[in-house]
């Protein structure tokens, strides 16, 4: 039969084990959110205050291959 002073151990060991594993999975999600966030580039050719349709580069290149 375990005494007090062994089963406060024990519980204290998988206290810190269960959070060891909790902080590891929080970095794990950290990690592969922040790797897929886009990059974007900087070809607008956007005016200050313009709002609205703007034409872009990715914007040109679907009209060439739409062949409008």
């Amino acid at each position: 039969m375990k005494t007090k002073k062994q089963l406060k151990d024990q519980e204290r060991r998988a206290f810190i084990k269960k959070t060891t594993l909790a902080g590891a999975a929080v970095a794990a999600t950290t990690m592969a959110s922040t790797s897929a966030i886009a990059q974007v580039s900087g070809e607008t050719t956007e005016k200050p205050g313009q709002k609205g349709y703007q034409l872009t580069s990715h914007v040109l290149d679907y009209y060439k291959s739409a062949g409008i």
